[in-house]
């Protein structure tokens, strides 16, 4: 028997011959703390039972568990005191969720198409144009498809909401901007010959006590769509705790909709949460969905309480399924782009499974000068409405846009990763009649550029070269070591004239490994959306990437977040396989043990016989005797249990 057999042996037996212990004994952390799945209760409150509060006053002594959909409230004050484990996270074995959805069926489900974006040359196309994106929909999006053991569709994964999910430590302005800029350089992890761009912004933080006063009105889809678990009662339940935090100085009114509008509760001071709680209590799904009438009814009760130096916003909770008055998306989206002109902006809270229309929730907040999440649990309710309360109600940065200029001197060509429905026209820019994102109190915004420097072969350009030009190259020395030049442009959310600044980016040499945690963990999120979404530029990257990467760049993680990336890596593995060799169906493990990738579906009886021809006949007779041998030992060892 060769010794890779050998190995595999060793390895296989001690798992097969361990005796029938305690099953219930949980994995240990490297610090002796229990790491254990939490239970996300689908099948006892379908997303709406509330989770017991903790007792946190001997929570230094209790196991930290990681849940699914972390919060303030389920996190332990023990993790304050296990800070280290973040920090020696190449020790910690993390333990993938089990899937706590049911399947449904998601055909009816849609998203706009996502065209990604290739690389660029810097001599044809020096300028990268775009709106920024604080949307955070496509992640909680992704991970319901894939705790309910489906894969999301591609268009599903939009790879700029995937990173933006997650809080970096970006500096905040300190110059009476609303927001800052920060940019970081380093080879690119994925091809070490190339360079990873990272700009970040950091919006103005605001506390709690110092926000506007604002001016609410919930807009809430009562039709017969919204009737499961998931959708109307996980709204009401949201709204109640969003009624917790405000104040007298804020006011609230509900506009429902469904075959006909009804304005349940007229503007109403936010202490007076009886009053209100009985207006949410006495919400009931029924009818059908004209969306539109009751988007018109919700903007003309927030004009009448129109606040001119704070809050006044629409926050739209529904599945997005617009089947009654104006249906078509070109007419809501002119709609939502005319009522934005008078100062009232627009949140959009996406809720449900099965008909959720994606595609229409994102377009009426981009156009509606407002945020746009997915509330796939409580936990996602509190996180958007509670814990960024002031991100999400607060604007301090209208028409947000970003320009970048590459240095033709050090970058032959880059591409923009993500943002493809966000990209504009070079001349857009400076356009002021032309819509781009608004950036939050205390939001961050970050953007991934990949660039082929100068000398290095790179894929070629999407445009051709020019016949009857040559372009003019810039001397290096003219501009030392700039590498690029990040231009910004915005609106104070009470003006209609931009305004704009500009930040240079050195050149850097800086391996991938010295970069910041932040840095890396953003890089190993995008990776983790390429491969969700099969693109070219991840062929041949796979799920170790993406777990070693953010394995060591979990930070504090103070919300658990970070984790619980970890474990929507592993449940993505069990649906996406990626091969190691460049042969597709051979696959060679760690220990050098060849295994073949099967599927009847896919593969015909012909392939499969062609694929084990590559292996040496003794090997794999030995490998199938080992796996029926321990298939018994595995059966026998039930059997005594």
């Amino acid at each position: 028997m060769s010794l890779r057999i050998q190995a595999f042996v060793f390895v296989l037996l001690p798992f097969l011959l361990v005796g029938c212990g305690d099953e219930s004994a949980s994995p240990q952390l490297h610090n002796g703390q229990s790491l254990e799945p939490h239970d996300t209760g689908y099948a006892a409150d379908q997303f709406v039972s509330e989770r017991p509060e903790e007792d946190h006053s001997d929570a230094a002594a209790s196991p930290a568990h990681i849940s699914p959909h972390p919060s303030s409230e389920s996190i332990p004050a023990a993790r304050d005191e296990s800070k280290h484990v973040s920090e020696n996270i190449t020790e910690l074995s993390v333990i993938r969720q089990p899937v706590t959805r049911p399947a449904v069926d998601t055909s009816g489900e849609k998203y706009a198409e996502i065209t990604e974006t290739g690389f660029q040359s810097v001599v044809q196309r020096p300028l990268s144009t775009f709106s920024i994106d604080v949307d955070t929909a496509s992640y909680s999006n992704v991970r319901r498809f894939l705790e309910s053991g489906q894969l999301p569709p591609a268009n599903a994964v939009r790879i700029e909401e995937l990173i933006n999910y997650f809080s970096y430590e970006y500096q905040p302005p300190k110059d009476g901007r609303p927001f800052s800029v920060n940019t970081e350089v380093a080879n690119c992890p994925w091809d070490r010959q190339r360079q990873l761009v990272r700009i970040g912004l950091k919006g103005q933080v605001v506390e709690k006590a110092e926000r506007q006063s604002a001016n609410l009105v919930f807009l809430v889809d009562i039709s017969g769509s919204m009737r499961p678990e998931n959708k109307l009662p996980l709204v009401k339940r949201s709204l109640h705790r969003l009624l917790e935090e405000l104040n007298e100085r804020d006011r609230v009114a509900i506009v429902t909709y469904a075959s006909g509008v009804q304005i349940v509760l007229s503007p109403t001071p936010a202490n007076r949460q009886h009053l209100i709680s009985q207006a949410i209590d006495g919400l009931h799904a029924g009818g059908s969905t004209n969306g539109s009438a009751g988007l018109q009814t919700a903007y003309q009760v927030a004009r009448q309480q129109f606040v001119k130096y704070g809050t006044n916003r629409v926050i739209l909770c529904s599945d997005g399924d617009f089947n009654a008055g104006i249906t078509n998306e070109s007419d809501l989206v002119k709609l939502i782009s005319r009522e934005a002109k008078s100062g009232v902006f627009l949140s959009v809270l996406g809720f449900g499974t099965g008909n959720y229309q994606d595609a229409i929730a994102e377009k009426l907040a981009d156009h509606g000068n407002g945020h746009y999440a997915y509330i796939d649990s409580y936990s996602e309710a509190r996180k958007v409405l509670i814990d960024q309360m002031s991100s999400t109600l607060e604007t301090i940065a209208k028409d947000v846009k970003i320009q970048v200029e590459f240095n033709p001197a050090h970058v032959a060509s880059y591409r923009l990763i993500g943002y493809e429905n966000r990209t504009l026209a070079a001349r857009d820019f400076r356009d002021d009649h032309k819509d781009a994102g608004e950036i939050g109190a205390g939001h961050s915004v970050t953007a991934l550029y990949e660039v082929v420097p100068v000398g290095v072969s790179g894929p070629d350009s999407q445009v051709p070269e020019l016949r009857y030009q040559q372009p003019k190259r810039i001397p290096v020395e003219k501009h030392g070591d700039e590498l690029l030049t990040v231009r910004l442009r915005y609106k104070l959310p009470s003006e209609d004239h931009g305004k704009e600044f500009t930040h240079t980016v050195v050149n850097s040499t800086r391996r991938f490994e010295k970069a910041s945690a932040d840095f890396r963990f953003a890089a190993a999120v995008a990776t983790f959306g390429m491969i969700l979404r099969d693109s070219e530029f991840a062929e041949h990257l796979g799920w170790d990437d993406v777990r070693n990467w953010s394995q060591s760049a979990l930070g504090q993680d103070k919300k658990g977040y970070r984790i619980e990336f970890l474990n929507l890596v592993s449940l993505a593995e069990q649906m996406v396989h990626r091969p190691h060799a460049d042969e597709a169906g051979i696959h060679s493990t760690t220990d050098g043990v060849s295994y073949i990738d099967y599927e009847p579906a896919a593969t015909s009886w012909e392939q499969f016989g062609r694929l084990s021809g590559s292996f040496d006949a003794g090997k794999f007779v030995t490998l199938v005797v080992i796996v029926g041998v321990s298939y018994g030992i595995a059966t026998l060892r039930n059997i005594s249990c």
